[in-house]
């Protein structure tokens, strides 16, 4: 699963608990936990006295196993939150009945935990539930809707259905401009989100459009406040990167590092950040320009990479890990180039620096123990055209591409072997060893000094259908 992913689902989870805790705590006072069923006459006053006490007991019960839910998605013991969620969604429909907005939450809770846990078609049914009961209790346009339908969207991201995705965001954004108007801010989560999955359909342009919208948002709401618009800004740049507009990227990290520069000077350990990221952005091709364009644009970085090593070494109140990070950035940098002289000596300083108490030494073995990718591409996960939009995952047959291969002490992968299984996709398999071949690594550093790393295995899983194995089983059959 994406970064971006997991985070949706966590600030939906986070969002959907904040919103039935506080209906919660609205029922304290007037809501429906703690109705009594009223005694009709003196006739039923016993069945009524024991139906009030049962009722009572339920909603004792049920709040104390919300509270019990929230807790255990708090510590990200999520298989234990989902049994959880599941007796919640029991006890609301035996107190409210399950045609209940109160039923609707219980559902939409127990779908963001299965989301969470990687149970997406029991989370796509429990959301889509969750969504009728709303429109059949309030309306296809209430605000109580935009909840589920972003879970349903993230949970359909995650079962590799990009096109259903699509238009569940799409709805959301919708029934926010009716209830919010149409620049309302809380829509930007959701155009993000829709953005990534327009991206995942193969519509780079369409992503890029709903960024400038969502760019346009932003820039209105922290109207005459530039410092608070440098977190969009920064999301902003993340996305143009996975586009693949490292144009547009650059030009949205120089924009933040001039208002850095102007509201903090030039100075301040703030820039470091975005002065990193954009020196990373040259050791990228961008799409609107060809490869020969760019290639001796990587060199670029370097001033980047120097600035925010000298404003690290120079700020006396830096965090050790971020004048680390610095001089692993510039160290490997020099690895791309090919510059080894200068690339040892800095991975010799961030050994040093790493080498004292137990959590330097943690963060060592993390970041220098094991080669580290500076650059990757996406593989496609589909072994056919159009593999975002296959019918159900039940048509689709699991295949895996592994790759054994050695890190050189320079950084550059030797001694590849790959194997396909099925072995039939031989296009997948040579997809797969491109990429990994072309790729350069941080090597593994000991004493502070690059060595060789070999017996690494690279696993990528693809999908495919029993058709084209099939096409391609006959193909290579020996003529008769």
């Amino acid at each position: 699963m994406t970064k971006l992913l997991k985070f949706l689902l966590f600030a939906f989870a986070i969002a959907a608990i904040s919103d039935a805790a506080a209906q919660q705590g609205d029922d304290e006072e007037a809501g429906p936990l703690d109705q009594v069923v009223p005694v009709a006459d003196d006739e039923t006053a016993d069945v009524g006295a024991a139906t009030e006490v049962d009722e009572r007991d339920l909603a004792t019960q049920l709040a104390e196993e919300f509270d019990r839910y929230r807790r255990l998605v708090a510590e990200d013991v999520m298989d234990e939150a989902d049994a959880s969620a599941k007796r919640i969604v029991e006890m609301v429909i035996r107190l409210h009945g399950p045609q209940s907005l109160e039923a609707s939450k219980a559902l939409n809770n127990l779908a963001l935990v299965q989301s969470r846990n990687g149970q997406y078609d029991a989370a796509v049914q429990n959301f889509e539930s969750a969504v009728e009961i709303i429109e059949t209790v309030e309306d296809r346009l209430t605000d109580k809707l935009v909840n589920p339908l972003t879970g349903l969207g993230s949970a359909q991201l995650g079962n590799g259905r990009p096109d259903l995705a699509r238009e569940a965001f799409s709805r959301a954004r919708h029934i926010t401009h009716v209830n919010e108007g149409p620049h309302n801010i809380q829509q930007v989560e959701i155009i993000e989100a829709l953005a990534q999955a327009t991206l995942m359909t193969g519509d780079a342009k369409g992503a890029r459009d709903l960024l400038d919208r969502m760019h346009a948002l932003n820039v209105r709401h922290f109207a005459g406040d530039e410092l608070a618009l440098i977190p969009s800004l920064m999301r902003r740049a993340g996305w143009q990167h996975a586009a693949r507009y490292y144009n547009d990227e650059r030009a949205t990290y120089r924009r933040i590092i001039r208002i850095m520069e102007q509201k903090l000077g030039k100075e301040d350990p703030q820039l470091i950040l975005p002065l990193s990221k954009l020196g990373e952005s040259y050791y990228f091709i961008d799409l609107s320009q060809s490869e020969m364009q760019q290639r001796g644009m990587v060199s670029t970085g370097e001033i980047y990479f120097k600035r925010a090593m000298r404003i690290a070494e120079s700020s006396p109140d830096i965090d050790w890990r971020e004048l680390v990070q610095t001089k692993l950035a510039l160290a490997d940098h020099y690895v791309y180039i090919q510059s080894m002289n200068r690339a040892r000596g800095l991975y010799t300083e961030a050994w040093d620096l790493l080498s004292g108490d137990d959590e330097r030494l943690a963060m060592r073995d993390e970041v220098m123990g094991r080669p580290v990718a500076l650059v990757e591409e996406p593989i496609p996960k589909y072994a056919f055209k159009g593999g975002n939009k296959a019918t159900s995952d039940a048509q689709l047959l699991t295949g895996t591409i592994r790759v054994d291969y050695t890190v050189s002490s320079r950084g550059r992968v030797r001694n590849l072997r790959t194997e396909a299984i099925p072995a039939e996709f031989t296009d997948m398999q040579r997809m797969v060893h491109r990429e990994i071949r072309q790729r350069v690594f941080r090597p593994k550093i000991s004493d502070g000094q690059a060595i060789e790393s070999d017996n690494l295995v690279f696993e990528h899983k693809f999908f495919y259908r029993q058709a084209d194995l099939d096409k391609l089983t006959e193909k290579n059959e020996p003529a008769q």
